[in-house]
């Protein structure tokens, strides 16, 4: 019983870093709704289409997507806390400095450097649970990740929601900016303090070594899946509520922030409770998989009934998408940490989040495409329900079993290792 008991205190002396983490993780989405939050009034100041508004809320994934695989493998080779604090003091500035541009040229830039300080955020923050924690800790980690991500939104659609119908969007892209720069000295002081594992260019895996693996491809399809609803939600869903479904900004305000509340709350107890079996003798392949394919499919009915509910029944139906999509995104980065192990994990998860954040470059532009073409969120809705099921099949028939990957570096120092996925 004594080695049981040593795992909590582990977890306990981590808090204070998986706290900062997790407020990192939720000032990233913050920062990166806030626009979708301000999309009518920015529409009507700039006098643009549903289309150019696509573009301008896919921008950002243009940066942060192609930015993704660099800063996986600048995480592996160098000081990991250090390139997230670089990372955010960046991202923080921009958003700040998005208030005070004017003219669709300049948000655009805007966005594209909020990209490139944001890439860092998922392979540095992998790595450091990775490195950090036992498996059947990191359920429950990743689950306050995926709750901080969920609860950025929540708080976007609520607070600045509030905020911006009150003192308009450029004062509050301002002050976001400044306040959240309190973050870096904190992170200073209670950043993880040990060793952190680093590849080195004759033993650490390479990008082709990944590029290998079934299980690599799998996963990436999942996220692909997951990260296509979660984008079109983050850049789409206050406009719907206001446009489609016809209500005032304190309400669209409160609505989207009960749908991340919901996302949120999904996603930590889905990450405690995958811990939870894993620690009574399932298997993390079994628990896993399952919690993805199962909130994944929960989250395409649930679509489906958006689409063609009521005024009245939509609303529950929207509350069940979140609760599908917090149950798959629960355990998102505890694949990578598992199967690339410590010395690769921030590679792994760069390429990951990179094919995994393609939607965000497809989904908000396509369905501004899509609204502009039909007249209505039906079609979107549809694509979205659809990609949703292929994700849920990949996670349950391609991604393999959930273990560490035997590298070839590793064969090679130790020859009767395998290299099953």
């Amino acid at each position: 019983m004594s080695g049981f008991n040593e795992k909590p205190r582990e977890l306990k002396a981590f808090a204070p870093a998986l706290a900062l983490l997790a407020a990192c993780v939720f000032i990233n989405y913050v920062d990166r709704g806030n626009l979708s939050i301000a999309a009518p009034l920015i529409k009507d100041e700039l006098r643009s289409s549903n289309s150019q508004l696509g573009i301008l809320l896919s921008a950002f994934f243009w940066s942060y997507t192609a930015l993704q695989i660099v800063c996986g493998w600048l995480v592996d080779k160098f000081e990991v806390n250090w390139a997230l604090a670089a990372g955010f003091l960046l991202w923080s500035l921009a958003t700040a400095a998005t208030g005070v541009a004017h003219g669709f040229a300049m948000l655009l830039v805007m966005r594209l450097l909020l990209g490139v300080g944001e890439a860092v955020a998922y392979p540095a923050c992998s790595k450091i649970l990775g490195a950090h924690l036992p498996e059947h800790q990191r359920g429950f980690a990743n689950g306050i990740l995926q709750a901080g991500q969920r609860l950025g939104p929540a708080v976007g659609a609520v607070g600045a929601g509030l905020l911006i119908a009150t003192y308009g969007w450029r004062p509050v892209f301002i002050g976001m900016g400044v306040i959240s720069l309190a973050w870096l000295p904190a992170w200073a002081k209670w950043m993880p303090r040990g060793t952190v594992a680093r590849g080195s260019l004759s033993a650490a895996p390479g990008f082709t070594d990944i590029l290998r693996h079934r299980s690599f491809w799998g996963v990436c399809a999942g996220q692909f899946s997951g990260g296509y609803l979660a984008y079109f939600m983050l850049t789409w869903l206050p406009f719907y509520l206001v446009r489609e479904r016809r209500l005032s900004m304190q309400s669209m305000a409160k609505i989207a922030g009960a749908y991340y509340l919901a996302d949120a709350l999904s996603a930590l107890a889905t990450g405690w409770l995958s811990d939870f079996f894993i620690r009574r003798g399932y298997t993390p392949t079994r628990v896993r998989k399952s919690a993805m394919a199962v909130g994944q499919t929960l989250a395409a009915i649930s679509l489906v009934a958006c689409a063609i509910a009521n005024s009245h029944w939509y609303l529950l139906s929207l509350a069940a998408v979140g609760v599908g999509s917090g149950v798959a995104g629960s355990g998102l980065f505890a694949f990578s940490q598992t199967l690339a192990g410590p010395q690769a994990t921030g590679k792994w998860t760069g390429m990951q989040n990179a094919f995994g954040n393609l939607p965000g470059v497809v989904a908000p532009a396509l369905t501004g495409f899509l609204v502009d073409r039909t007249g209505n969120f039906i079609a979107p809705l549809a694509i979205t329900a659809m990609v949703l099921v292929l994700g849920a099949f990949s996670w349950m028939f391609v991604v393999g079993r959930l273990e560490p990957v035997g590298w070839k570096s590793e064969q090679r120092r130790t020859p009767l290792a395998s290299s099953r996925i």
